[in-house]
């Protein structure tokens, strides 16, 4: 089997794995990183959204030896010394989640959108997050979170 080496949420790891194994998959079964939501295996729903290189991917149509030698970031790492990122403050706080399931997946797409656009407008985060899927909070506060978000990330 082949091996894996990749720096997940700044920690050097390497693994074993099938050619086929997707990078969800290595996350939850191999670093016990379960923050990573399998929603529908098809890449149409967000939950699975990680960062590798600084920019989002869908992990569940990722294979894990893509991933070699990349630095990975899932919703685990966003928090630091036990303060939450203020993108998921700003979640909490504006009520941008439910059940949560789409959660980290929102997170971590919100954090790339951010990355790229510090002040987007409803719009933009609207169309950001169009892979995305929330069954339950009809994104209103999604996207004020996202947004009250990129105020307090400004400064």
């Amino acid at each position: 089997m082949p091996s894996v080496s990749m720096t997940v949420n700044g920690k050097a790891v390497t693994g074993e794995v099938e050619g086929r194994t997707l990078l969800v998959e290595f996350l939850r079964q191999n670093l016990n990183l379960t923050g990573t939501h399998v929603g529908c295996d098809t890449s149409q729903c967000g939950a699975c959204v990680v960062h590798v290189n600084g920019k989002s991917v869908k992990s569940c149509t990722t294979l894990a030896l893509q991933a070699e030698g990349a630095e990975v970031s899932t919703i685990e790492g966003m928090a630091t010394n036990g303060d939450l990122h203020p993108i998921q403050a700003a979640f909490k706080e504006h009520h941008g989640l439910q059940c949560g399931f789409c959660t980290p997946g929102m997170v971590m797409s919100a954090a790339d959108l951010l990355q790229q656009n510090q002040d987007p407008s409803e719009t933009e985060v609207r169309e950001w997050l169009e892979g995305n899927i929330c069954r339950c909070t009809g994104y209103q506060n999604i996207v004020k979170a996202i947004q009250a978000a990129s105020q307090e990330m400004k400064g």
